[in-house]
């Protein structure tokens, strides 16, 4: 028997004691519910078990001093976040690349990786200082990377990497999480069936936070879990643009399984080959859901890129994106994208390996189950 509990009250209540606080804010009761229960009933090993507890008691305890905040300076609240620029499409598309050229523009304010682990202020931190915890979080990323070289070709990672904003939704105890557990029960079920406005409307005032804490002139954002929640983005954020990454499914879908798969298989017993068609099946319906939703909005908000068009020329992009919305795309700002597209060659950190029949996959299968959606975008998948 395990020696890890996950018992509801006891997890908060260490919360409490170690923080000095009560107040955990509202509706984030079921999500952590389900969490807790996923955590316990899959076959993670001691270590996993441990380490997903230590995340739930973070998550929570950054969740207090989140409120703490908002009790305090209620003028967060009234921060407006104007006009922002939302990444997403599948997973491996090309997002990762497109996210870090645009993040290059100096009026951009993209969410960076250390600041999805520490949205709540620094007590005592003077306006304008360098924050320690930044610091501490590029050194712990250092370490990762020598000791995780293949997850580094996937996805290179460092404290000021621009980075998906799913970590912000797990605050809520909702969303995409780690991408691990929307792959497990009871929590897959669980989300797929939720109404996600209120998640986006707690993951507005995160970003007002962040705002208010070091203000930028218009914030760009990422993640391809936007995709199963299209109408709530669009209903929290009405001015919003969106720029939609296009790949061969038969690339995306592989390299994703083997991403989830690295992730989970240090912590969790899993047969690889029983994971690709639950990967599989998560993205396309994804995709499915978020297609259907972008149908009823009006197209002007949305641009389409190709993963191919990007590696072949990132700046024709990038053009495209700016003239679609009516951004300013000279004399700085585009000496800043230059510069980036010099400095980051492809595969700089190595090339990422996988094979289909690895997760359980063949060609046939994702083929048929995204043929629709190649046929839409005009995707050669063979």
């Amino acid at each position: 028997m395990s020696e890890v509990s996950f018992g509801e009250q006891e997890i908060l209540d260490e919360v409490c004691a170690a923080t000095g606080l009560s107040d955990f804010g509202s509706d984030y009761l079921d999500g952590f519910r389900m969490l807790l229960r996923t955590y316990d009933v899959n076959a993670y090993s001691e270590k996993g078990r441990r380490g997903n507890r230590r995340r739930l008691v973070q998550l929570l305890s950054t969740r207090q001093r989140i409120e703490k905040a908002f009790k305090e300076h209620p003028e967060i609240r009234e921060r407006e976040i104007s006009a922002p620029m939302v990444l997403t499409g599948l997973p491996r598309s090309g997002t990762s690349a497109l996210f870090s050229l645009l993040g290059a523009d100096p009026a951009v304010r993209p969410l960076r990786m250390w600041e999805t682990q520490f949205p709540d202020p620094m007590e005592g931190l003077e306006p304008g200082a360098s924050d320690p915890r930044r610091d501490a979080i590029e050194a712990h990323f250092a370490k990762t990377r020598e000791n995780n070289p293949e997850f580094t070709k996937i996805h290179y990672t460092s404290a000021d990497t621009p980075e998906e904003c799913v970590l912000l939704h797990a605050y809520a105890m909702h969303g995409v999480q780690m991408g691990v557990e929307v792959m497990l029960e009871p929590y897959a079920s669980w989300y797929r069936d939720q109404d996600l406005l209120g998640m986006y409307a707690y993951y507005a005032d995160l970003l007002r936070l962040l705002d208010w804490q070091r203000p930028g002139e218009r914030w760009l954002l990422k993640a391809p879990a936007h995709m199963w929640g299209i109408d709530a983005l669009t209903s929290t954020f009405p001015d919003v643009s969106i720029v939609w990454s296009h790949r061969n499914p038969l690339a995306c879908i592989a390299s994703i399984c083997s991403m989830t798969h690295v992730l989970m298989k240090n912590k969790l017993e899993i047969d690889s080959h029983l994971l690709g068609p639950v990967v599989m099946d998560f993205y396309a319906t994804s995709l499915e859901r978020g297609l259907q939703e972008r149908d009823r909005l009006d197209p002007g908000r949305f641009v389409d890129v190709s993963h191919d068009e990007f590696v072949d020329d990132s700046m024709k992009v990038a053009e495209r994106i700016y003239g679609q919305f009516d951004l300013p795309l000279q004399g700085a700002t585009r000496a800043s994208l230059v510069a980036h597209i010099e400095s980051h060659p492809k595969d700089r950190h190595g090339t990422h390996e996988y094979k289909l029949d690895d997760y359980g996959l063949t060609s046939d299968a994702i083929r048929e189950r995204f043929a629709g959606y190649a046929e839409r975008f005009k995707i050669d998948m063979g």
